[in-house]
């Protein structure tokens, strides 16, 4: 076990497990579309979206469930077909009521886990607006616990956004990731 991954461990360990990961499904895109829409944060999709989303791109998400099924937190992405190493993480959200135990870096650790598995990406892409600390500080503490280079570059400049008022959207590269 690394560090960083005995790390992991321990902050795992500080809340208690009351939740179960696993990969979407088509009836969990409102309640994601409604995670999403109530962060306040993220750029919202339509419902349509995320339904899509659910099914198409499963195998490259996570969803968060309470003891009820519920879904609770989720992460979004998929591996980018220019560069197959690398998976793009599109959004990570958790509920309000969840929030601050750490359960957005636990969906992503486990997402690349399962992704680098099963496809071998060696690398995480994600854009970060800068006044989201929150994405900041979770991407910058993900590369931290798996010893990675990170790298950022303004991927989109505001300007470029048909509604006018749009932060630049800044390039987070994060590798090489170890197996």
């Amino acid at each position: 076990m690394t560090a960083a991954q005995a790390d992991l461990a321990g902050a795992r360990s500080e809340f208690p497990r009351s939740f179960t990961i696993d990969a979407p499904r088509v009836e969990d895109g409102a309640a994601i579309w409604r995670i999403a829409r109530d962060s306040e944060v993220l750029d919202l999709n339509s419902s349509y979206s995320y339904l899509l989303w659910c099914r198409d791109f499963a195998a490259t998400s996570l969803v968060a469930r309470d003891e009820t099924g519920s879904p609770i937190a989720f992460v979004t992405g998929y591996v980018r077909p220019e560069r197959p190493e690398a998976l793009v993480v599109w959004q990570v959200a958790v509920d309000a009521s969840h929030r601050g135990r750490g359960l957005a870096g636990t969906l992503l650790d486990e997402l690349t886990a399962r992704v680098t598995e099963e496809r071998g990406i060696t690398a995480v892409e994600t854009t970060v607006t800068p006044d989201n600390t929150a994405s900041d500080r979770l991407f910058t503490a993900y590369a931290a616990r798996h010893g990675a280079v990170l790298e950022r570059e303004v991927l989109f400049d505001g300007g470029l956004f048909p509604d006018g008022v749009h932060q630049p959207e800044v390039l987070y590269r994060i590798g090489p990731l170890s197996p």
